[in-house]
């Protein structure tokens, strides 16, 4: 420790294997009182397990934490010595109910408040979640609903209700990718309150890809790579660059691939689409483009997307696909017709994590396999080939797709849809929740398809991505679509203002 500095976490020595591999390998993490701390590493580097152990979740196989000067056997830590320790723990999936009211959500984790007969103190629990609300600086009412908060405010309140019980700045906040899903905006809106949180006293660990937002936010920081600590940075100021090579272990290059030859070929048009949140779209994709879509949270990305792949119906417009008119066609239709969609939501849409590996990657091409019959080894030999293609790290093709980074997971996706050499190829938030060595390898993928002639549409919610990886970006507002605008010159905080202002150019 170092001299006068107060350290309330500090893990030292931890190690947890998981069959023959070392997931975490003598790992340590040491955090100051009242600092943000920036815990740093690609998919698999062993980041989301460190916290884990720490949680309970998982059992360490050695080290020690101490905490607030305690020591503890790593392997002895479970959730509830966690918890009384006083670490506490929001994860991307915020644990929140959107039919119940914030007072509601905060009394599934602490308990309601009953009379000597049973009955339900309804008053005496909105006041109190209202005086925490007030507390934590958050301008909301303890009867809202959680389905009517915007994305940051819904996360600040997972994050007053996991510190309800604390009387001032005690507890340890760990935050597990707490904006993967947030637009720009909401990400930043949330960043800036955790910077109040912080200022106050209260200590944050915080996981994240998003390294902008990390370095404007974070005092200190530790970076994992292959399940060890390969640097500790304390009151530092490192650049964007030195954190990725950090991270990586190398520099990264935008230079693998040249840019995309547009052939001028329409393979994909909307004209006047109204479908949900959309109001008339008009858009184009050429052979050979990237085009991406932005719009804040609701402008109907995802819904333009949907309604490209078939699974969403429009109640007016029309959808043509390479010149033919595919409008409220099936999703096996538009398949066959060469469209292919990677959504938002892998876990739900797009993986079956208990399914092995080769087969999640065989799923888009199975009539190649079967006649009458599994042509298992085939089908493994194709998948072994994809791996290597697409650098997927796994234990083997047999392996659970579970078993894998949420970064290794999006490739096996990714590679699932290119085998079949698709006309159009639909991306939504396809880097959301990846670090920035499989963020690089999946733009790879995307320009190498466009090369060979697909029109691809990228949806996301990082403009720094739209900006790097596509030719062109659209913008959504009143959902209808503004002119194009083409990447050179445009800036990422020139988009963000694009949305904000939410006009049509």
């Amino acid at each position: 420790m170092g001299l006068g500095v107060t350290y309330v976490l500090d893990a030292d020595h931890v190690s947890k294997r998981f069959g023959g591999a070392h997931a975490l390998a003598d790992a340590a993490l040491r955090v100051r009182q009242g600092t943000v701390h920036a815990l740093l590493g690609g998919n698999g580097s062993g980041k989301s397990t460190m916290i884990k152990c720490l949680a309970g979740v998982h059992s360490a196989d050695a080290g020690t934490v101490r905490l607030h000067g305690r020591e503890i056997k790593a392997e002895n830590l479970t959730s509830s010595r966690a918890r009384a320790e006083g670490l506490r723990f929001v994860h991307q999936d915020l644990g929140l109910f959107d039919s119940l009211t914030v007072a509601e959500n905060f009394a599934l984790d602490a308990g309601f408040p009953v009379h000597q007969l049973g009955g339900i103190r309804w008053r005496a629990l909105r006041s109190r979640v209202g005086r925490l609300l007030e507390r934590h600086e958050l301008a909301v009412s303890s009867d809202t609903l959680v389905g009517a908060l915007r994305p940051a405010t819904k996360t600040m309140v997972a994050v007053v209700r996991a510190l309800q019980d604390q009387e001032g700045t005690e507890h340890i906040l760990m935050l597990d990718e707490p904006t993967a899903s947030l637009p720009d905006a909401e990400s930043r809106a949330l960043m800036d309150t955790l910077r109040r949180r912080a200022a106050a006293g209260q200590t944050i660990v915080l996981v994240s890809h998003r390294l902008q937002e990390v370095l404007a936010v974070a005092d200190d920081f530790t970076i994992f790579r292959d399940g060890r600590v390969v640097s500790r940075l304390e009151a530092s100021s490192p650049s964007e660059n030195e954190l990725i090579e950090l991270m990586v272990g190398e520099a990264l290059s935008d230079e693998e691939v040249s840019p995309a030859t547009i052939s001028g070929e329409r393979v994909l048009e909307l004209s006047a689409v109204v479908a949900g949140p959309l109001t008339g779209l008009d858009l184009e994709v050429t052979a050979g483009e990237i085009v991406g879509l932005a719009g804040p949270l609701g402008s109907g990305r995802s819904t333009a997307l949907s309604v490209i792949f078939g699974s969403h119906t429009p109640s007016s417009g029309e959808v043509r696909v390479g010149g033919q008119v595919m409008t409220g066609r099936t999703v096996a239709e538009m398949m066959r017709a060469g469209v292919a969609l990677v959504p938002q939501d892998r876990g739900r849409d797009a993986a079956w994590p208990a399914a092995p590996v080769a087969e999640n990657m065989t799923l888009s091409v199975l009539g190649r396999y079967f006649s009458g019959w599994m042509r298992d080894r085939a089908s493994r030999a194709d998948a072994r080939d994809l791996i290597g293609r697409f650098a997927i790290k796994t234990p083997s093709v047999a392996a659970p797709l579970s078993a894998l980074s949420g970064g290794n997971q999006q490739k096996v996706v990714l590679a699932r849809w290119l085998r079949r050499d698709p006309t159009v190829l639909l991306l939504d938030e396809p880097t959301q929740g990846v670090d920035v060595r499989s963020r690089a390898d999946i733009y790879r993928h995307i320009r190498e398809v466009a090369s060979r002639g697909c029109g691809v549409l990228v949806a996301s919610s990082d403009f720094e991505e739209l900006v790097r990886v596509c030719d062109r970006v659209v913008v959504l507002a009143d959902g209808k679509a503004g002119p194009s605008l083409p990447v050179s010159g445009l800036s990422a905080n020139r988009i963000t203002e694009l949305v904000q202002k939410g006009v049509r150019l």
